[in-house]
């Protein structure tokens, strides 16, 4: 059983303000994806054969749909995940897909198919040609790069798209603090209504749009100043929101802190943010997600700290939860803490939920 910490659990609840649903999370290290109320119950769960790279979310019908890490593909590099699977309401396995380079991000499609980010080792000519970073700081094996894969329901590839040879590196060269690992560490793809994907990278400060059809980059926003950000996604406003970590090392100082930022992708100017008060009362410097939600307020995960919580467009945290889950054996990166890369809040008569729950 998972170590309970009994400072944890909701800790603000505003019925009046909150908007209500069922909330899914994952801990890090644990093999358990967690369905709770807003009381912080767990109503549902779902057993796992072994970590997630990194979450699980559901489906328009009820499935969960998980990255579970091979022990297969590249080593030593984070968030790798290698085997998607499909559960249903019960745990059964519907649907599953193995390719050991997955790592981090993927989603299902409205058409069936299932995008997802991947690595692929490039050769020595491309590597050579990668810029920035720390140089005599690469993977064992060279330089991994991301490419984003489309499958069908047959796990057949129907699209694909190289970082490394699709889009101008020198457009985008890594940090000069970044190892030379990876280029460039994608941490989201995000499908957009007309087709196309957001992608977001970690090691560069950059997000971009990629038209499906060209694969060309469209539109783009990098800025020092976020701090290697997560979750980039489009609102149906058409703006951006995100998670700005706040971590990158050239930005000190009392100031520093996590935000939520929504931004106008024509102007790139910003139209809304969410910070804490004082700043570094809300922080995590790695993984970490937010979610707008029907009412206009958001949801956001400060993985760091397990901590899921609610605010207004305003900036007042309705609903908060510190997970009480600890991971309670050795796990070589995430023992004794309860660590989760997203949540998101479903409502009760939602396609996900609706009918299941008694």
């Amino acid at each position: 059983m998972p170590s309970l910490n009994p400072n944890t659990g909701v800790i603000t609840h505003d019925k009046a303000k909150a908007t209500p649903g069922y909330t899914l999370f994952t801990t890090l290290g644990m093999y358990t994806t967690r369905l709770i109320d807003m009381d912080g119950n767990v109503v549902h769960s779902w057993d796992l054969p072994n970590d997630v790279g990194n979450y699980a979310y559901l489906l328009e019908n009820g499935n969960l749909l998980a990255a579970i890490r091979t022990e297969e593909g590249p080593q030593r590099l984070p968030a790798k995940g290698g085997h998607l699977i499909e559960y249903d309401w019960d745990g059964n396995i519907v649907w599953e897909h193995t390719d050991h380079a997955q790592h981090h991000d993927f989603r299902r499609l409205k058409n069936g198919n299932t995008v997802y980010v991947a690595w692929e080792l490039l050769d020595e000519e491309t590597q050579a040609k990668v810029p920035g970073g720390i140089r005599g700081r690469e993977h064992p094996d060279g330089i991994y790069a991301d490419v984003i894969r489309e499958i069908d329901p047959d796990g057949n590839v129907v699209w694909e798209w190289h970082a490394a040879t699709d889009m101008d590196m020198n457009r985008f060269p890594l940090d000069p603090t970044a190892t030379r690992k990876e280029y460039a560490h994608a941490n989201t793809i995000s499908p957009c209504d007309n087709g196309d994907y957001l992608i977001n990278w970690r090691l560069n400060n950059t997000m971009a749009r990629v038209d499906r059809q060209t694969k060309e980059v469209t539109w783009a926003l990098n800025n020092i100043d976020y701090g290697q950000h997560h979750d980039v996604q489009q609102l149906e406003n058409g703006n951006i929101l995100f998670y700005a970590n706040g971590a990158d090392v050239h930005v000190h100082g009392p100031e520093t802190g996590s935000a939520i930022v929504e931004v106008d992708p024509v102007a790139n100017k910003e139209v809304w943010r969410y910070v804490g008060n004082p700043r570094r009362t809300f922080i995590s410097w790695f993984i970490s997600g937010c979610q707008r939600l029907s009412s206009g307020n958001t949801l956001i995960c400060e993985g760091l700290w397990g901590r899921l919580f609610e605010v207004t467009p305003d900036g007042e945290i309705v609903w908060e939860y510190v997970s009480p889950f600890l991971v309670d054996w050795d796990h070589p990166a995430y023992v004794d803490t309860n660590t989760i890369f997203r949540c998101y809040r479903y409502a009760a008569d939602s396609s996900q939920i609706a009918g299941r729950l008694p």
